[in-house]
């Protein structure tokens, strides 16, 4: 494996000259989507978390749009990388939870935004190939790799990953040295700058895998948290250390000479943490794996400084679904390059007026649980084919503590009607009736671990070798040789 060091001063000296960057355009604006693992809805500076500070995230909220209900896709990680990359409901594209493979059936919006003549690049956590453990690096025969779904480019992992990863570069292993934040932020900085001369417009996702476990953060950047169980210490460290890659990003697309003409979105994959202190998810309830607010309330800022220039806050409610529609209205994309049906909608409008009632609602699935959110009211089946459901008033009550089904009978006959018609679609689009001739590709798998899998066989005296893969690799092996 080659080693690289990819610190910030590292970066191309052209970059600090000021080169000349590609005509701006708003209809063809620098795309870049970033998103955190496991940062719950109430960590961050600008929400008043009592101890974590986040003033790169908070600057950019004070200069963009800030979303107060941004919704992940679902409540856990591969399920909403799917919304991104699809616009549509996890379940409909086959990732029905973390580590299943996404369709190859599915169109993205990296393919479509490469087809329209962008540069398309993938930095970080993936998991959308089909396997579960930690982050291996991706191989180059994977075919639900990031090139698979249109990144030109990418340096990319299957899963999570810390400290000094190993990634892949379109199938080349490479290890690096630092923090993983601002390893894949410093990365995506240098494509950025191989890709100026070409004077197309890009689109770069940046993934983190932080804060996700296991959670490893530098000395310096637990400062401040040293009253704290080692667990949240490391936890907030890793936070800080992405806002600062945060304050990297947009001093890079400075430096580049873009930053006006780049869309910059920032959220995260699912919500909070339970067992990290203090609380990872402000006063909501739930949390990651659950469809309750706490689970699927995220950050959500957007940053386009030539188009967004009045800073605000909305509470507007919008979803990870609704990336790809927005997206393809902003750049002009035909209403073809989404399967339909498509779930999320542009929300292009927002950037420069105030809205006040989304037309269409939110449709949620994870394992047999259901959930739709509209503007005022939010409807939960704990059991989707069973006829039990939770009605709350998300105006009056957002920490969702009084359950008004049995007391508003008309509203809660209502809601369970869209519910079971939008899950029935859903379940259509799970057996294949969205692709041609309403059949699914062969080969697709659902997920599996990649220690046990054939195709890391060879590789697993060499992933031994490193902590984090030592346990499942060493596994592995051992059952081998059984």
């Amino acid at each position: 494996m080659k080693t690289s060091l990819p610190l910030l001063a590292l970066l191309l000296p052209a970059m600090a000259a000021g080169l000349p960057a590609a005509a701006p355009s708003p209809e063809r604006p620098h795309i870049v989507l970033v998103m955190a693992d496991d940062m719950g809805w109430g960590q961050t500076g600008y929400r008043g978390h009592p101890v974590l500070k986040t003033p790169h995230l908070d600057a950019m909220a004070a200069a963009g749009l800030r979303f107060d209900r941004f919704y992940a896709g679902a409540p856990n990680c591969s399920p909403t990388r799917a919304t991104v990359m699809t616009g549509r409901t996890n379940d409909r594209g086959g990732v029905e939870n973390h580590g299943y493979a996404l369709r190859r059936q599915e169109k993205t919006i990296a393919q479509a935004l490469r087809a329209a003549g962008y540069a398309t690049a993938h930095f970080g956590k993936w998991h959308l190939n089909g396997y579960s453990g930690p982050g291996a690096p991706i191989l180059g025969s994977d075919a639900h790799s990031p090139g698979a779904f249109g990144f030109e480019e990418w340096l990319s992992a299957t899963n999570f990953f810390d400290r000094d990863p190993v990634l892949s570069r379109r199938g080349a292993w490479e290890e690096f040295r630092g923090d993983s934040s601002e390893i894949v932020v410093t990365e995506a900085l240098k494509h950025l700058e191989r890709a100026r001369p070409s004077g197309r417009p890009t689109f770069t996702v940046i993934w983190y895998g932080s804060p996700h476990s296991p959670m490893i953060a530098a000395e310096e950047d637990m400062r401040g948290f040293g009253s704290m169980e080692r667990n949240s210490r490391n936890h907030h460290g890793e936070l800080v250390a992405m806002d600062r890659s945060i304050g990297t990003l947009r001093a890079g697309l400075r430096r580049l000479g873009i930053a006006d003409n780049t869309l910059l979105w920032f959220c995260s994959d699912n919500g909070g943490l339970p067992e990290i202190r203090p609380g990872t998810v402000g006063e909501l309830r739930g949390f990651k794996g659950s469809l309750h607010e706490g689970g699927l309330r995220v950050p959500g800022i957007v940053e386009w400084p030539a188009v967004i220039t009045k800073p605000r806050v909305t509470s507007y409610p919008a979803g990870t679904f609704d990336i790809f529609p927005t997206i393809a209205e902003i750049t002009g994309l035909p209403s073809t390059v989404l399967l339909a049906p498509v779930d999320g909608m542009s929300i292009r409008p927002l950037f420069t007026s105030d809205l006040q009632e989304r037309p269409k609602t939110m449709g949620f699935r994870h394992t047999r649980r259901a959930a739709l959110i509209g503007n005022r009211y939010k409807i939960i089946a704990p059991n989707i084919n069973q006829p039990k459901f939770e009605v709350y008033d998300l105006k009056t009550d957002p920490r969702e503590e009084k359950d008004i089904s049995t007391s508003q009978p008309e509203l809660a006959a209502r809601l369970s009607q869209e519910l079971l018609a939008w899950n029935e679609s859903v379940q259509a689009s799970v057996a294949g009736r969205d692709y041609p001739g309403g059949r699914l590709l062969p080969g697709d798998q659902t997920t599996r671990p990649w220690p046990t899998s054939p195709e890391y066989q060879p590789h697993l005296a060499e992933l031994q070798k490193r902590p984090e893969y030592r346990d499942a690799a060493t596994k592995a092996g051992r059952k081998k040789g059984e």
